[in-house]
């Protein structure tokens, strides 16, 4: 797909990897419309992009109703659909057996619905529409790069849940690129390692310190423009299909 010609949905659009994913395509002369929940975060993203290749959409991605009417609406506003780039995620960080208690039922299911089954949804409605488009060259007609992360091969105590929801879009990822091929579809995944998101930007100097220290090279965390970099060259290569991509420098997480 060429790049000036990308009307893409991102998840998570509005910060972090999200974000940079949509500067990235409108930067390269596509339009994004931004599927997430943080309204303030929203406006100031359309604001940054330009509100006529870009546009906010208040979106639970784990509601079936909600994504369909948004990934239409969206189809609308970019006079087109030919991408989507999953990125919204929760850590839903918490041990199994924890000090009080077992975990509740409800953290993993939450972690589970947002990570693995929201990734489907949006994917799913996008596919509806995108399988209608005009084809391209080798006859493709949209691509889809969910997100998932380095913790679907090593996860870490403390992830059982994040790590379950991950491996699950990690899991999905072949079948479904089978299955949309005969529509011209292309379905692909990026692990991700340790990057700088607002998630990591919380936490105290010292852990930052030892994350960078635990990644081989290069000794630092991931720049959100790398992922988006990576994002963008899976878009163009039409024959990338069906493939898991760590982008990680080569770190393996260790039990904790």
């Amino acid at each position: 797909m060429q790049a000036d010609s990308l009307r893409a949905i991102v998840t998570g659009g509005v910060s972090g990897l999200g974000l940079a994913v949509a500067q990235r395509i409108v930067a390269d002369g596509g339009k994004v419309a931004l599927f997430d929940v943080n309204d303030d975060k929203g406006a100031s993203a359309v604001a940054a992009l330009g509100d006529t290749d870009a546009r906010y959409f208040r979106t639970d991605v784990t509601s079936e109703d909600g994504v369909a009417a948004n990934v239409a609406a969206a189809k609308e506003f970019l006079g087109g659909l030919n991408a989507v780039v999953n990125c919204a995620g929760i850590l839903g960080a918490g041990r199994v057996l924890g000090r009080e208690a077992p975990m509740p039922l409800s953290n993993f299911s939450a972690t589970v619905m947002v990570n693995l089954v929201g990734s489907f949804n949006v994917a799913k409605a996008a596919a509806a529409l995108m399988q209608h488009n005009e084809a391209g060259d080798d006859g493709e007609r949209g691509a889809i790069v969910n997100t998932a992360s380095v913790a679907a091969f090593e996860g870490q105590i403390g992830q059982a849940a994040y790590s379950a929801s991950k491996g699950g879009v990690v899991g999905m990822t072949l079948p479904m690129a089978r299955e949309l091929a005969r529509f011209g579809i292309r379905v692909n995944t990026v692990a991700p390692g340790i990057f700088w998101t607002p998630m990591v930007d919380g936490m105290p100097d010292e852990v930052q310190k030892s994350l960078s220290a635990s990644i081989p090279f290069p000794s630092r965390l991931g720049k959100p423009e790398e992922f988006a970099d990576l994002v963008a060259y899976i878009l163009g290569n039409r024959y990338l299909n069906g493939e898991t991509i760590r982008l990680d420098g080569a770190v393996r997480l260790a039990p904790k």
